[in-house]
């Protein structure tokens, strides 16, 4: 009779889980670690759900965040958005489509006297997103706003920050299962071409931005060109682009227009 980790691996790779050995392995830490039931794990990831979701936990930046279904998975190519933005002087901060909190839970985090505004339009991700916030110890410096984009936002801000939802429709359907199932289309497709955030974020958001505030975007991998010319075309200053540590265009910078 084959031992429970084997007996894993197995189902995993029926399942068409990548390197199943290495998963088993960590779900048989969690069940010890949580004192939770290993089969039962393992039938969970069985099913292509996240890893993450199975712990409750992904590590970005400088803390471990509380994942659900209802929030997009932190990635670490986020990181980079998170690290441009320390670069630049901001006392106030709004992350629209905040999802985890991830983005601004780590920039009142590392930065103790800034306050911001988190926007989502789904009530489930700001629930998590407050969670975080305890988290990282932010929660008194952060509101929680569910908005529409700017449709409830008041006030100027020095720097807005977003990963939205980028992905065209074409490549939503070509997803892995793992995030295709598990996690909200509505945090990683507006459908189409897939740029229709950054048109609406461009035409409306120097309106919530200090003079010489900043915005600064995610994009995918192949938008860099098309998302600067967005920009330029109207009116904004300074537009740039930030690459990854993979040298891959990441995040879109670019400073109001006067």
């Amino acid at each position: 009779m084959s031992d429970p980790l084997s007996s894993a691996v197995v189902r995993l790779h029926e399942a068409g889980i990548p390197d199943p050995s290495n998963e088993a392995r960590r779900l048989e830490a969690l069940a010890i670690e949580q004192g939770r039931d290993f089969e039962e794990l393992v039938a969970r990831r069985a099913t292509h759900e996240p890893f993450s979701h199975i712990k409750g936990r992904r590590a970005f930046w400088n803390h471990d965040f509380v994942v659900t279904a209802d929030v997009l998975d932190p990635r670490p190519d986020t990181e980079t958005l998170v690290e441009a933005a320390l670069s630049l002087p901001f006392d106030t901060v709004l992350d629209l489509g905040t999802g985890s909190g991830c983005i601004i839970c780590s920039l009142l985090a590392e930065r103790t006297t800034t306050r911001g505004v988190g926007a989502d339009i789904s009530p489930e991700a700001l629930s998590v997103a407050a969670r975080n916030a305890v988290v990282t110890e932010t929660l008194d410096r952060l509101e929680l706003v569910e908005s529409d984009w700017f449709g409830a936002i008041e006030g100027r801000f020095d720097l807005i920050t977003s990963n939205p939802p980028y992905i065209t429709e074409e490549a939503y359907n070509e997803l892995d299962p793992t995030v295709q199932r598990f996690e909200p289309r509505i945090a990683l497709t507006p459908g189409g071409d897939g740029l229709a955030p950054y048109r609406l974020i461009a035409r409306d958001g120097a309106a919530y931005l200090a003079d010489d505030g900043y915005v600064l975007l995610e994009i995918g991998f192949d938008q860099g060109d098309s998302v600067q010319q967005i920009f330029k075309a109207t009116g904004w200053r300074d537009v740039a682009c930030i690459p990854d540590l993979n040298g891959k265009d990441r995040v879109i910078r670019a400073k109001a227009p006067r």
